[in-house]
């Protein structure tokens, strides 16, 4: 009988004790398919913004970042709203400016035409794709937050998209002078996935194609504690949509973060070092996923910081 109850006592810790470490043991399994593509991303914005300043033939501006609220006394989403109320002689635009003040102003049809290459009701960008999940075919980009350079904070929107985007050419970075990639994006071609979130780690969302059509394979992420100084590789696109692996060297680790050099000398002769849309690119270390670029030092563009990639997921939606 003792005997029985002391199998029965071992069986049940031995239950809890794998209960317990099953989602951990999860976590050290899961593998994601780290990329690098360079990607145009596109936020549908719930409001029409004015993104340069417009002086109208009355005297009066229309300031960057003022939010037009109502045409004719009726509220408005979309420039296609706006458009489709410009049917009489007059309109009559609500104003929200900058300073939460609001006010009214009257344009003829012409005049209102005039100022539509003015207004916007999308926020668009440059990215690095980072990984992709192969279970949930999920993935997460960019390493941070998207920031409205209008706006000055991150946007309210009511549907996003990311698209292939192929690199045309480099303003190469230099010490106090940022480089960035020159892109072109067809918005008309296939939709890689939509955005569900724009959090201070990167955009998430859902990836719409067959995820078997990926030619990388899933790696093991890395944990933090594993990070080393030294040798790793950084993976990104800078001719065309083609992504190339790099040398780089981890000289720091604080934390969730890390700093880099890079030491590749073609990619630095190419680049001058960190570009403005290489946020997000994939780093590597020892076949395991390490983390994602997120910053430059802009005095220092060879040198970069990047954030791990068992953080970055912390924000990744549920």
């Amino acid at each position: 009988m003792k005997c029985h109850l002391r199998n029965l006592l071992t069986y049940l810790v031995l239950t809890i004790a794998l209960a317990l470490l099953s989602p951990s043991a999860a976590a050290e399994a899961k593998k994601l398919i780290p990329m690098g593509e360079s990607i145009g991303i596109q936020l549908e914005l719930p409001f029409i913004y004015v993104a340069h300043d417009v002086l109208l033939p009355n005297g009066q501006w229309l300031k960057k970042g003022d939010i037009i609220k109502e045409v004719n006394g009726k509220p408005i989403q979309s420039i296609e709203m706006l458009k489709e109320s410009m049917t009489d002689s007059e309109i009559s635009l609500t104003i929200k400016q900058s300073t939460n003040h609001t006010r009214t102003i009257t344009l003829t049809n012409d005049q209102a035409n005039n100022i539509l290459p003015f207004l916007k009701d999308e926020t668009d960008g440059i990215g690095t794709l980072t990984f992709i999940d192969p279970e949930s075919k999920e993935y997460g980009a960019l390493g941070h937050q998207i920031i409205d350079g209008v706006l000055n904070k991150p946007p309210e929107f009511t549907d996003g998209s990311i698209f292939l985007a192929s690199i045309e050419q480099i303003k190469k970075s230099s010490p106090g002078n940022p480089g960035y990639k020159i892109s072109v994006i067809n918005h008309d071609d296939i939709r890689l996935g939509n955005i569900s979130s724009n959090d201070i780690y990167g955009i998430f969302g859902n990836w719409e194609l067959d995820v078997k059509e990926i030619m990388r394979k899933p790696i093991e992420i890395m944990h933090d504690d594993e990070i080393q100084l030294g040798k790793a590789e950084l993976l990104t696109a800078i001719e065309g949509s083609k992504v190339e692996s790099f040398t780089i060297e981890i000289v720091k680790i604080e934390d969730n973060y890390l700093q880099f050099e890079i030491t590749d000398q073609n990619l630095l002769s190419k680049t001058g070092g960190i570009l403005q849309g290489m946020s997000g690119s994939p780093i590597l270390q020892n076949g395991k996923f390490v983390g994602a670029v997120t910053h430059m030092f802009v005095e220092q563009p060879a040198r970069g910081a990047a954030i791990t990639l068992s953080e970055m997921l912390k924000k990744k939606p549920n």
